[in-house]
């Protein structure tokens, strides 16, 4: 979401109160700073934007507000990386003008030089991105967010504005935004998928400047508990046909409350995108897991990231210096379960580059408690534990520190469910709807349950049964989670048991 809704303007105000504007060069301890994830160095960050891939570089763009650490006038922060995993910021790609403040929105490498910014055989790459006009937001709403480009003619690393902008102007949709934009190759034509209230629009272009209206979804479709926003269609391979996916982003209306991410699996023929179902399923039921958009121009390779919060409480965490960090990288697949076609994700393979230090166990019987801090030698909260077992009884797996503070992510056998509770987590008063236990179905039909779980100082990413099920949930802890336990009250067997220290990345 560009724009913070209207219930948070409070928790704005007490933010900036309690943490003020912080500059770059605090120096105040920053316990929560993720060790592999990327953040920027400081101020506010939400939404990935224009993620591309070009010329061996992975380009990162997200909503930014350099002046401060709750959410303002909108900017593209940038930042690149040459395998997604070790990341290094770059200047502010674009700036707030006349027009408005910069939302969100995608890029995409115009490698036939369909909008002309080329010139004498350079290819551009090409932003596409919502400009929210504050001033026409209070006289006329449903006219101040329109879509823009702007153009880089040196590989991403300096852009300039469209003249002609906006090239697709408000038709009287109070939230009318994030372009999510695609080249079409059976008809030889971009299409935009733009999120236009609680519904999803279609355009299309010959040149990225003249847009004409395709179609409409979503209106009888999905869960309609807040605004959509963020979506993005995309093609995947299933058994040598295409199967398109739209994700959809939501907030309010999650599955655990505040923001979510939900999809739809269908045909697109260019014009209509048909959905081969209409109820609701949701991408990740962790609570930390929005606006996620795909790189464009990764061949064959799906990858997704996500802003790694919630609009419920993103203003109001107790970070000092910055705000916000974003999901590891994950690519996308379609597994066939019963009679239905579900998204699966899982972490990317670059991110083995982390691996330092593992060990596996064999065969391992717990009964009530099993603690691993000896064996892992690891104080600083950064792993991977990977397990399967055929017996479904209850378990968890408890992440704690000498202060009592506990992340529990486990099995319910009786309610056939996932589960992430970080009740006691650490800092939990800042937000009421923080401190609770979140919920996912376990979606998979096969005996054997299988977890990954990727853990950094302030966040849990589960991935179950080869990525059918997702759950993201950030905490704050009083020290690091450096003890580790396998609980079953009921007593379970697991065959094998894989926990890989990780090393933090250098941003």
């Amino acid at each position: 979401m560009r724009k913070i809704p209207l219930s948070s303007l409070l928790l704005v105000v007490l933010s900036h109160l309690a943490y003020g504007q912080v500059k770059q060069t605090d120096t105040k301890p920053e316990l929560y700073r993720p060790q592999y994830h990327f953040t920027p160095k400081a101020h506010w960050m939400n939404d990935p934007n224009g993620m591309v891939y070009y010329k061996g570089t992975y380009h990162l763009f997200y909503q930014y507000y350099p002046g401060g650490t709750v959410w303002g006038p909108m900017h593209w922060g940038h930042t690149t990386s040459k395998d997604m995993v070790h990341w290094q910021e770059q200047p502010i790609a674009l700036y707030p003008d006349s027009l408005g403040y910069i939302f969100s929105g995608s890029a995409v490498v115009d490698i036939n030089n369909t909008s002309g910014f080329g010139k004498n055989g350079q290819v551009p790459l090409v932003a596409i991105f919502t400009h929210h006009n504050p001033k026409l937001e209070k006289l006329k709403p449903d006219k101040a967010q329109y879509q823009s480009l702007a153009y880089s003619l040196d590989e991403g690393k300096t852009w300039t504005k469209y003249a002609g902008n906006p090239v697709l102007p408000n038709p009287g949709i109070t939230d009318f935004r994030d372009p999510k934009v695609r080249w079409y190759e059976a008809q030889k034509k971009w299409i935009m998928t733009l999120a236009t209230k609680d519904h999803i629009t279609f355009y299309s272009s010959p040149n990225l400047k003249s847009w004409s209206k395709e179609s409409e979804f979503g209106g009888d479709a999905g869960a309609h508990g807040g605004v959509w926003e963020c979506p993005d269609l995309i093609p995947l391979n299933h058994k040598g046909k295409t199967v398109w996916v739209l994700i959809v982003n939501i907030n309010p209306g999650g599955p655990n409350g505040g923001s979510a991410a939900q999809y739809f699996v269908g045909d697109f023929d260019g014009k209509n995108f048909n959905a081969y179902a209409k109820e609701t399923k949701w991408m990740d039921y962790g609570a930390d897991n929005y606006a996620g958009v795909t790189f464009a121009n990764t061949g064959n390779r799906t990858i997704l990231m996500g802003w790694m919060s919630n609009w419920q409480y993103a203003t109001v965490v107790p970070t000092v210096a910055w705000r916000s960090a974003t999901t590891v990288p994950r690519e996308l697949g379609l597994k066939e379960v019963g009679r239905e076609l579900l998204l699966t994700s899982k972490p990317i393979k670059e991110l083995d580059a982390l691996n330092e230090q593992r060990f596996s166990l064999q065969n391992l019987a717990v009964k009530d408690s099993y603690e691993l801090t000896a064996k892992t030698n690891n104080n600083t909260g950064l792993f991977k534990l990977e397990l399967s077992t055929q017996n479904t009884n209850d378990f968890s797996i408890v992440l704690t520190n000498e202060q009592g503070n506990e992340v529990l992510i486990g099995y319910d056998k009786r309610a056939n469910q996932y589960y992430i509770d970080r009740s006691h987590s650490g800092k939990v008063d800042f937000e009421k709807g923080f401190g609770k236990r979140h919920t996912a179905p376990r979606l998979s039909t096969d005996k054997t349950i299988s977890l990954t779980l990727m853990a950094d100082v302030a966040s849990v990413e589960l991935f179950a049964d080869n990525g059918l099920t997702i759950m993201t949930d950030i905490f704050f802890p009083d020290k690091p989670l450096n003890k580790l336990f396998i609980k079953s009250a009921t007593g379970i067997t697991i065959p094998k048991l894989t926990y890989t220290k990780l090393a933090a990345s250098v941003f």
